[in-house]
């Protein structure tokens, strides 16, 4: 099953650990926490992005190309019972997501590089990263993990994360790799995401706390650190 594409505004800002203690009483106290959550309000992502030798998904970003896109496949507390292809295209102020549930050997065989079932899968997004893979050279490259702690409120179709204690598998590509991976040091990530608006009791919450907005890219971050 494929998600149907949409445009989303995406905003970005780097805070610290003690504005994320503030952060979350705030937004708890006007937003519902994600009910993918965890008891203590967070799960783990980890991410395998894709690149080529050139590094064209990383200049690309570096650059500011517009638009451009990243190829990822996520996982959720080190769980293979959710295995997520995703291209994620940034498009000026705008982000759009397009996904595709995998099984673990299409996971299995995608890293090994078996592709040739990959072009009459029928998922478009699966068919996609089958042509950057032959015609870009794409292929894993590492590993981003880091623990978000999701809020969510309807009207606008608004989500508000704060990614914590971002890690990098600098070389690694196994998304199941059971040793921790590496941390990068860095300030911790609000993002801010909604469809037509944002009401203005989630600007009023966030307001004291955000930083200037920034392009922020946690695969950029974990690349320069490794």
């Amino acid at each position: 099953m494929v998600s149907e594409a949409k445009y989303r505004h995406e905003y970005k800002y780097y805070i610290n650990p003690c504005d994320c203690e503030l952060l979350k009483r705030r937004l708890a106290a006007v937003m519902t926490p994600d009910p993918h959550a965890g008891p203590d309000g967070c799960y783990v992502i980890r991410s395998l992005y894709f690149d080529n030798y050139a590094d064209k998904a990383l200049y690309e970003k570096i650059n500011g190309s517009n638009p451009r896109a990243k190829f990822r496949i996520r996982i959720y507390n080190g769980s293979d019972k959710i295995i997520t292809l995703e291209k994620k295209v940034k498009s000026g102020e705008l982000t759009q997501k397009l996904q595709a549930k995998l099984t673990r050997e299409e996971y299995e065989k995608i890293k090994a590089n078996d592709i040739d079932w990959m072009l009459n899968d029928g998922r478009g997004v699966v068919a996609e990263l089958y042509a950057q893979m032959k015609g870009y050279s794409l292929r894993p490259k590492t590993l981003v993990e880091y623990t978000r702690y999701p809020f969510i409120y309807d009207a606008g179709n608004v989500r508000v994360t704060i990614d914590r204690d971002i890690r990098t598998g600098i070389h690694s590509t196994d998304l199941f790799d059971p040793h921790p991976l590496t941390p990068t040091f860095g300030t911790d990530v609000l993002e801010v995401k909604y469809d037509r608006f944002l009401p203005e009791i989630i600007k009023y919450v966030i307001a004291p706390i955000s930083r200037d907005r920034q392009s922020l890219s946690k695969y950029e971050r974990c690349r320069i650190f490794g």
